[in-house]
């Protein structure tokens, strides 16, 4: 899914001076750590292919949803920035297209873990990092079970760091990551902060307490009152499929979707379909 775009100027109230950028929303269904990567290096080239400047893959992409179980075996599944073998190829994945990949991954950092988005600039440079700040879930230890089959709390330390803006080669970019998606104070900050475009990488599904509840539609309006409220576009990039571990199973409801700056949803992927 891609779409040409004006991105907010560097004022929400300045219409002389905007950006206009193509931009890439891609969905899939998560498998086989390899599965994962090579099904996401094919959905950047498609983008690549229609045009796509700055591409958005979804959050965790690289594993299934690991935080659905709490087991401290997946606390192997982090790397550091240095490290990160999905980093570095997805570093020249961009240089070799010239497109700017916000990559989300399981990150280890000094002392804690962290769910994190590394912002690669169309040259294969790491512009730089921005962590998750809400993290959802109760808090729970490995005899408790969140039923609700988002043990973020359990793997992520919520972030504390200044949201940072990333000036890339075609938009200076904002990122939130799941949850942040909610807060309209995060969007505010992006915007005042001077992000012509946001991100959101999310991992959204179904709730264990209500089987019958579709988020899809408050998740939609929240997220274009943001694009409204700040005249900035919004890229979302969800998760599809459903993931099933220790007799838990989520079904992510996809529908990755593009708002322009006034709030209107211009582009909106189906819930279980793979773009």
């Amino acid at each position: 899914m891609s779409l040409t775009l004006q991105a907010a100027p560097s004022s929400a109230y300045d219409q002389r001076v905007r950006t206009t950028v193509t931009v890439g929303s891609t969905q899939m269904a998560c498998a086989a750590p390899e599965a994962n990567i090579k099904k996401a290096e094919t959905l950047v080239r498609i983008a690549h292919q229609r045009g796509a400047q700055i591409v958005l893959l979804q959050e965790l992409f690289q594993h299934t949803y690991f935080p659905i179980e709490l087991s401290s075996q997946n606390f192997h599944l982090a790397d550091t920035l240095e490290s990160s073998g999905i980093l570095r190829g997805m570093q020249a994945l961009a240089k070799e297209l010239s497109v700017v990949l916000p990559i989300s991954f399981f990150e280890r950092y000094k002392n804690s873990y962290y769910n994190s988005v590394a912002v690669i600039d169309a040259d294969g440079s790491i512009l730089g990092v921005v962590r998750k700040a809400h993290i959802s879930g109760h808090v729970v230890d490995v005899h408790s079970v969140d039923r609700l089959g988002y043990n973020d709390k359990y793997y992520f330390t919520p972030s504390d760091d200044p949201v940072p803006v990333f000036h890339t080669r075609y938009a200076t970019i904002g990122v939130g990551i799941g949850c942040d998606q909610w807060y309209p104070e995060y969007a505010r900050l992006l915007a005042i902060s001077g992000a012509e475009i946001i991100f959101y990488p999310s991992a959204l599904g179904s709730n264990q307490y209500d089987v019958q509840y579709d988020p899809r539609d408050q998740w939609h309006r929240v997220m274009q009152g943001h694009a409204a409220a700040n005249m900035v576009p919004i890229i979302v990039s969800n998760r599809v499929g459903t993931e099933e571990s220790d007799g838990v199973q989520v079904t992510f409801c996809g529908s990755s979707f593009i708002t322009g700056n006034t709030g209107e949803l211009v582009r909106c992927s189906r819930p279980h379909y793979y773009a």
